[in-house]
């Protein structure tokens, strides 16, 4: 059973769900000031420095909290948000806590959004990004990356090109609710699950935007269609009440199948990147467990 504190943003969830049919859609300004998932809008920690870098490009800030400035370890983190909205702002608290509490450097980019930069705006950047920070010295083996929804799906794309290329890849991943299939989920899926965050219709909406008419089943846009043979150990946190669950099993079943170590957990009951409530029994679990695989790096 959730928590309580997990219960009342359930129950936000549900309400910002059936206001989001009945009421015009928001304009995207607004929408993306004032996104947070899960209604969960905290600022970064006053304890947390932020320094802004330019990566090839593609604006990005390392995220470093007292106890990870020295360190050379680094955790890439991709933040989520449909490719339209998502920032340091919504995504900066939770990554800089995973850092903290893996002890790593946090290496944040925020690539361009769509429906101004459509697909493969976010792709180019997520990779330039990466390219960047390891050609300035850091080294790939030391680096975990970890992306939560849409950004789940840039890490995972991340590692396909790196493979595909030739070039080292990183020690390791963790995805979050990844968004993997830009074709929609599994019609059966709403019969199944009780989505408190999205709708079909809906998800079919973001994807549209993103694509802007390219293949959803390109893998670079829908990286569950790829092989995923050679790719690092991979932890996969979703949860039970959100159609994305989907993705994560036929991921976690796929890159099993190629070999890959791949660890699946689906908390039951929780919503789309629950995680980002940082001050839930329910994310320190999970937090915990991220911080039991990322250490194995």
């Amino acid at each position: 059973m959730p928590s309580p504190e997990m219960n009342a943003i359930l129950e936000f969830l549900q309400e910002r769900k059936a206001s989001r049919a009945t009421r015009p859609p928001t304009p995207l300004d607004e929408a993306r000031k004032n996104y947070a998932p899960c209604g969960q809008l905290r600022p970064l920690p006053e304890e947390v420095a932020v320094t802004p870098v330019n990566a090839q490009g593609v604006p990005a800030f390392w995220l470093d909290a007292p106890n990870t400035a020295a360190s050379s370890r680094v955790l890439f983190f991709v933040h989520g948000g449909g490719y339209s909205r998502g920032s340091l702002r919504s995504h900066g608290p939770l990554a800089a806590h995973l850092g903290a509490t893996l002890a790593r450097r946090v290496f944040f980019p925020e690539y361009r959004l769509a429906p101004e930069f459509p697909f493969p705006a976010a792709f180019d950047d997520t990779l330039a990004a990466w390219r960047w920070l390891t050609s300035v010295g850091v080294a790939p083996s030391s680096i975990v990356v970890a992306g939560d929804s849409a950004g789940g799906a840039l890490s995972l794309a991340l590692m396909h090109a790196l493979r595909d290329a030739g070039e080292t890849l990183p020690a390791a991943a963790v995805l979050i609710s990844p968004y993997l299939d830009l074709t929609g989920p599994d019609p059966s899926i709403a019969e199944r699950v009780n989505d408190p965050s999205f709708t079909p219709a809906y998800l079919h909406e973001v994807a549209a935007m993103y694509l802007n008419g390219a293949d959803p089943r390109n893998p670079l846009a829908s990286p569950l269609f790829a092989d995923h043979s050679g790719l690092p150990p991979l932890l996969l946190q979703v949860g039970s009440a959100e159609f994305l669950r989907c993705d994560s099993e036929r991921l976690a079943a796929a890159a099993a199948q190629a070999g890959v170590e791949v660890t699946l957990d689906m908390a039951e009951g929780l919503p789309h990147v629950y995680q980002v409530a940082l001050h839930t029994s329910e994310t320190a679990r999970a937090i915990h467990q991220i911080a039991e695989f990322a250490n194995r790096f």
